[in-house]
Formats: structure tokens, C-alpha cells, sequence
């Protein structure tokens, strides 16, 4: 049995783009600014909570990878 280690283009996430993170609870819209490590960071953030109104949030959002259902980016 070989086992193959090397670069998967479909687990690279786009950087600066406007993207939609989804949880398993709530979404983040906003831009996907930087990759740190296991970490997201997301600027001009609106949360989005299933039930409530959508809530802009200030300054960066991070946000663990482990945690990301899958990402969503937007056209545009």
C-alpha cells in the first residue's frame, strides 16, 4: 500500500475574497483576510444566525478551522 503525501488543490482556500463560513450554528459573511495556521481571520463580518436578524460585527473575526463546515465563496 503506497501512501501519497503532496499538494491537494481542492483543500486550498481563497484569501482575500468575499466568502460565506459556514458552522455548524451559525455563518460568517465577510472577507477571508488571512490563513494563520489553524486559524480564519474574516474582516467586514456580518454573523448569521438561523431565526435572527444578521448582526455586523466589528473589527476581525477568527475563527478555528476545525470548527468550519465548509466555505462558500461569493461571486463578484
Amino acid at each position: 500500500m503506497a501512501v501519497v503525501w503532496g499538494w491537494f488543490p481542492w483543500r486550498r482556500t481563497v484569501v482575500r475574497r468575499r466568502v460565506v463560513v459556514n458552522l455548524a450554528d451559525k455563518a460568517f459573511a465577510g472577507v477571508l483576510w488571512a490563513k494563520r495556521g489553524p486559524l480564519l481571520v474574516l474582516r467586514d463580518v456580518t454573523l448569521m444566525q438561523h431565526g435572527a436578524a444578521d448582526t455586523p460585527m466589528d473589527g476581525e473575526v477568527i475563527v478555528e478551522r476545525s470548527r468550519v463546515e465548509f466555505i462558500q465563496a461569493t461571486g463578484g
